[in-house]
């Protein structure tokens, strides 16, 4: 939970600053697996020391200070929680510090949110009190050992190196309260009546830092009645036929494994389009009506924060509602009543990565994780969007896991089709186009409800999606993983690597932040902007628009009256590893990621692809 717990008396008495920095690198190798930057061992070097002093001098040199705090179910980390007693009531109490070395600061562009820091690179800071206030509104909305306890928590930020008010007066129209209060180099004295405010050294302090490092997590009961106002009755959410089914089913469920004190798994099958994550904001809106603790989780950095971005757009809280897959590995196990595990297909083998700590690299399987961490866990996913190696989530995988635990499982199945126009037959066509259901290839007819084209150039692509586009439709392109894929220019400008003879556009930013007119890359398909860049199948898988622009790259050519896979023409870096993904591994998980691709669409498609003969074959199959 945390890089170390200490004191300021201890801290004081450790000879030199370095030794502390050495101390804290020590502690973070071992728990996050991962080296220091130089920029935080100067940081802990100089600015703890002289908390701990000032600490010392406020009275309160025993209070336990919780360095590098890790705030539960994220990757983010307050710089020092104090953890103490309540002068007035004796109860545990915290103060969340966030620490500053900037000597001057000033907002940028007559943005209250946003700092401007001289000489720090990286463009535009958060307001340092917003950050702390962040951080308490985080802890008092998923610590249950501050359910109902407003007055448990404060935070400050301290801008310990600015001592000439002056030059960071324009960080003071910043609107403060208890949760976030900022103190300078000059407020010293000021500082130290709030803090003696909220902190008294005794037999508590070091009970109040077990008590919140041992806290369970689940959403507290307000977040949750935030949540169902913000998600329940918005229109999108709303649900058709077995959509509500499935719904009705997670509830039951929810109500039976309460009343018998049991363990249940629900698994809600479906295609594109078919209502999945309607269901899941449905359920997550519902639960939150009704007081479950309930979270939101998904595989795709691009799904989640496009779901931030929707739900929680009046109530920012919400958003930290919706997590990943690989947030979960210390969960405390039933902590939640329900999990909802939104396009589970992309669930990985296992949770670890190069930032896990060591004690956690113990190959548990992620699907446990999952399983574990809720009452009910939720599994929404369709079986044909596997798409990267190591990823795991089908219907067998699950079931087979559940009952090695002892567990039954439910499965609802999705019938209807509401993406490509409520097609049926278009997606069928493509599983048989794809070779992915029996059956072979055969001619599409044509379906009233939706339309399918063949081009003979992306230029041709392009400008019938511009055609759509200028009819008032949505519109994006996408491509197989077949070009190289270059980072952003020093000048911020992308570079057209998808190069089709005379043709060249840009894939998708990299950047989760909005380069020129391109949208960051989690919001590529849904923010203003994207057409004019090239989507691959991670940025689209899971979203869906008007018309659909695919481009059928040379790793999936046809011969012989079939599609085959080039594995040497695909440039995706996960596909690499021929002893970890052979090439039968391969061959499916290509033909899937065209799946996904081609069935993206709600009005239409136009196929391209660059070879000949596979153009060819679309033109006789295609009428």
């Amino acid at each position: 939970m945390t890089l170390l717990r200490t004191s300021a008396n201890h801290i004081a008495g450790i000879a030199h600053p370095d030794s502390l920095a050495e101390r804290l690198l020590e502690q973070m190798l071992f728990s996050t697996g991962r080296r220091a930057s130089t920029a935080e061992q100067k940081s802990w070097s100089r600015s703890l020391p002289i908390l701990a002093r000032d600490l010392i001098e406020a009275g309160l040199g025993e209070v336990e200070m919780l360095i590098e705090y890790h705030l539960p179910l994220t990757s983010q980390r307050a710089d020092v929680v104090l953890a103490g007693t309540h002068p007035g009531t004796g109860a545990p109490s915290y103060v969340v510090v966030e620490l500053k070395q900037w000597s001057s600061a000033y907002r940028y562009e007559d943005n209250p949110d946003l700092v401007e820091v001289p000489g720090m690179p990286g463009g535009p800071k958060l307001h340092p009190v917003a950050q702390v206030k962040g951080y308490c509104d985080y802890l008092a909305d998923f610590a249950k050992a501050l359910a109902d306890r407003p007055d448990a928590l404060a935070g400050m930020a301290y801008l310990h190196n600015a001592t000439d008010p002056t030059m960071v007066a324009d960080l003071r129209s910043f609107p403060t309260d208890v949760t976030g209060r900022l103190f300078t180099a000059a407020d010293r004295a000021d500082m130290f009546t709030f803090l003696r405010s909220r902190l008294t050294t005794g037999s508590a302090g070091h009970s109040a830092g077990d008590t919140l490092m041992r806290s369970a997590v689940a959403p507290s009961q307000q977040l949750l009645k935030v949540a169902a106002a913000e998600v329940r009755d918005r229109p999108q959410f709303h649900l058709l036929g077995s959509q509500q089914l499935a719904v009705d089913l997670v509830l039951h469920g929810v109500e039976q494994a309460r009343s018998s004190d049991s363990k249940r798994i629900i698994i809600v099958t479906g295609g594109p389009g078919s209502g999945k994550s309607v269901i899941a904001l449905s359920l997550v809106g519902e639960l939150a009506r009704r007081g479950r603790t309930v979270l939101h989780a998904t595989g795709s950095r691009s799904f989640t924060q496009t779901l931030r971005k929707v739900a929680g757009h009046r109530a920012p809280r919400v958003r930290e509602m919706f997590k990943y897959f690989n947030q979960f590995m210390t969960a405390e196990r039933n902590g939640l009543d329900v999990l909802i595990l939104d396009e589970a297909h992309r669930i990985r083998e296992t949770s670890v990565d190069r930032y896990t700590k060591a004690e956690l690299r113990t190959g548990r399987p992620q699907i446990d994780e999952l399983i574990a961490a809720a009452r009910v866990p939720v599994f929404l996913l369709d079986e044909h969007q596997v798409v990267r190696p190591g990823e795991m989530g089908s219907l067998e995988q699950i079931q087979q896991h559940a009952h090695s635990l002892g567990l039954e499982t439910q499965h609802v199945h999705l019938g209807e089709q509401f993406r490509c126009g409520g097609s049926e037959e278009y997606l069928l066509w493509v599983k048989r186009l794809l070779g992915l259901v029996e059956g072979g290839p055969y001619e599409w007819k044509g379906d009233p409800q939706f339309q399918v084209r063949v081009a003979d150039s992306p230029h041709e692509v392009e400008h019938l999606l511009n055609q759509q586009i200028q009819h008032g439709y949505s519109a994006r392109m996408t491509a197989g993983y077949c070009w190289p894929w270059s980072d952003a220019r020093k000048d911020g400008t992308l570079v057209p690597d998808v190069t089709i003879g005379g043709w060249a556009r840009p894939w998708n930013s990299k950047s989760d932040r909005r380069v020129g007119d391109a949208p960051p890359a989690p919001l590529w398909a849904t923010e203003d902007g994207g057409f004019d860049q090239v989507g691959c199948v991670y940025t689209a898988q899971g979203f869906e628009y008007d018309w659909n622009g695919v481009i059928l790259g040379p790793d999936l050519v046809w011969r012989d009256g079939r599609f085959t896979t080039v594995r040497d023409a695909n440039r995706d870096p996960d596909f690499k590893n021929r002893t970890r993904i052979p090439d039968a591994r391969f061959d499916k998980l290509v033909r899937n990621v065209y799946k996904v691709l081609l069935t993206r669409g709600m009005v239409g498609t136009v196929i391209y692809s660059t070879d000949q003969q596979t153009r060819g074959a679309l033109r006789s199959l295609i009428s």
